[in-house]
């Protein structure tokens, strides 16, 4: 009975919201680049009810699944259990539209609830690394002054941490990972929560152009800052993502559902947006792992033979490369999509003799900033058999190349390097509470990625290096900034200056330049473990402290980070 009635209004609400716009128009200039692909609609709704239109289509499918635990929701749990934490967050929690929730969880089924259900009561959801030191993540608290967080049983002493560090009182609410934890005292059970259906007024949907997500990224410089994500601006990126050219899954039907892994984490919008929402709206089955390891990755290739893989281009490398991973636990795969960073032609060779021509090797490039994706492989792309290519641009979406000398130029020919500057209705609407910063990335409503680029005569798209100074280990973004000041903090040191230097393993790992105090001897592993106890594992600096006697800086004091690398280089050679 409840069941019924729960569908009933889930669908007068559907019936009522869903009324799509039409497409959007785009100006013309020859030096702007366009996507073969045609514009798409874009629906004016909120995230909820783009993702659960289609729920009770196969209500009883399996939505999502731990690879770990075996613990399982289907569409039709999701939805229920969504809208009771949406009334009891208002309810019991007393929050209000527009109040701000973090979520600090690995990869869990219950990551979809938080997100959908804080979403309906019109939250905003900010999403932590659940590997974040307490000082990183009282640093997010304090700056978005979040109102509850959602976390593990096991990972409650941390969020309690991370909430006295910022002086804050916030409700911690918290999931057992397995049935036998027990629920820390003065913590909120999310069980409860889910499972208890409240007698509060639903809230109609908020506008479109409200805040839905805000995750947190260093941008093209300094430190980390929260980008402001509309409900437009994700469901947007869906449908440019999602076209009959670029879409990854196929179609559910009543004897067909593709599994799809969820390896990248939620927190990073591009497993946010490019798993969890993109795949809940095409009614897959997600199979999420909460840590990567190599044993889950095989145990979820034999136990669950997913047809999609999305991933970046280590996991690529790992497949490729390790005789563990044997090509027959690869048959059954259509598709893989490698992201966050450029995945090498040796890598995607190798993995193609491995898994086949059936297999579709593809890529995409984006930022936190734009939703994320911008460009992503097409099925154009494949029938032409070009390798090493990000593919072409998303529909909806103008983008310019500018010439990196100085100059400002447009560049209006293929195989040019430039900046590229884009837009569209997945760009974000600016950084939270950093009015300078957003003004400094947007130049006539194009944003500027700090990305150098180059297309082809297909209108196929290369990205060449960066022209931030961002270190990418391993896909994580790691702000030279934050690093430097954490370092300047230490009793013994005067000055620092932190680049990004290659590793086989990581792609790129950070390396710190070190001025000491005078008469102060500087035990470089103990500013290692200082480092180490203050941030996440992939920001230590595994490329090694070099004392110097001083920091080369420009004259308005800014670190020369290029003439940094050109010494670490030479000193390399």
């Amino acid at each position: 009975m409840y069941s019924t009635i729960r569908k009933v209004s889930t669908k007068k609400i559907l019936e009522k919201h869903l009324k799509y716009l039409s497409p959007v128009t785009v100006r013309h200039n020859s030096h702007l680049i366009k996507s073969s692909i045609p514009d798409v609609n874009i629906p004016n709704v909120t995230i909820p009810e783009f993702i659960f239109k289609d729920f009770l289509k196969y209500p009883h499918k399996i939505a999502v699944e731990c690879n770990v635990t075996g613990k399982k929701f289907t569409f039709e749990e999701i939805l229920v259990k969504s809208r009771n934490l949406n009334s009891a967050l208002r309810k019991k929690l007393k929050l209000t539209p527009g109040d701000i929730v973090a979520i600090l969880l690995p990869n869990i089924p219950e990551y979809a609830i938080c997100v959908l259900g804080s979403l309906l009561a019109n939250l905003t959801v900010t999403t932590i690394n659940p590997i974040y030191t307490p000082d990183e993540i009282s640093r997010q608290l304090k700056d978005t002054e979040a109102k509850a967080i959602f976390t593990l049983t096991a990972l409650a002493p941390l969020a309690s941490a991370s909430t006295k560090l910022a002086n804050q009182s916030v409700p911690i609410i918290t999931i057992k990972m397995q049935n036998t934890d027990s629920i820390p005292e003065g913590t909120h059970d999310l069980f409860q929560l889910v499972n208890t259906k409240l007698d509060i007024e639903d809230l109609p949907p908020c506008d479109t152009n409200d805040v839905a997500m805000l995750p947190y990224s260093s941008g093209t410089t300094g430190l980390p800052k929260g980008v402001q994500l509309t409900h437009r601006n994700i469901i947007a990126n869906i449908c440019q993502t999602n076209t009959s050219q670029l879409r990854l899954s196929s179609e559910t039907s009543d004897q067909n559902q593709d599994v799809i892994p969820a390896i990248l984490p939620f927190f990073h919008i591009f497993g946010m947006t490019g798993i969890l929402f993109v795949h809940l709206h095409n009614l897959c089955k997600l199979v999420t792992l909460p840590k990567f390891s190599p044993e889950q990755f095989l145990h979820l290739f034999i136990n669950h033979k997913p047809q999609v893989l999305i991933v970046v281009p280590s996991i690529v490398s790992l497949m490729a490369n390790q005789p563990m991973v044997k090509k027959e636990y690869l048959q059954q795969i259509r598709v893989v999509f490698s992201g966050s960073a450029p995945l090498g032609i040796q890598d995607e060779e190798k993995l193609k003799s491995k898994v086949g021509n059936k297999t579709q090797i593809k890529q995409g490039y984006g930022l936190t900033e734009t939703s994320p994706a911008v460009f992503m492989s097409s099925n154009r792309s494949i029938n032409l058999g070009i390798r090493g290519t990000v593919g072409e641009i998303v529909p909806n979406t103008d983008i310019k190349l500018i010439k990196i000398d100085g100059s400002q130029q447009e560049i209006n020919s293929p195989r040019e390097l430039g900046e590229i500057f884009v837009k569209g209705p997945q760009v974000m609407k600016g950084y939270y509470k950093r009015e300078e910063a957003t003004k400094e990335v947007f130049d006539d409503g194009f944003f500027k990625t700090g990305d150098v680029a180059y297309y082809d005569e297909n209108g196929m798209f290369f990205i060449s290096e960066r022209i931030k100074e961002l270190i990418k280990v391993k896909g994580f973004q790691v702000a030279p900034a934050e690093l430097e000041e954490i370092l300047r903090n230490h009793p013994d040191l005067l000055e620092a200056g932190v680049i990004g230097v290659p590793h086989k393993q990581y792609g790129e790992v950070p390396r710190a330049y070190v001025v000491p105090k005078p008469n102060h001897k500087v035990d470089t592993d103990g500013v290692q473990r200082y480092v180490a106890e203050k941030v996440a594992k992939y920001k230590q600096l595994k490329g090694g402290i070099e004392i110097v006697d001083s920091i080369p800086k420009n004259t308005s004091g800014k670190i020369l980070r290029n003439q940094l690398k050109k010494e670490y280089q030479k000193a390399t050679k």
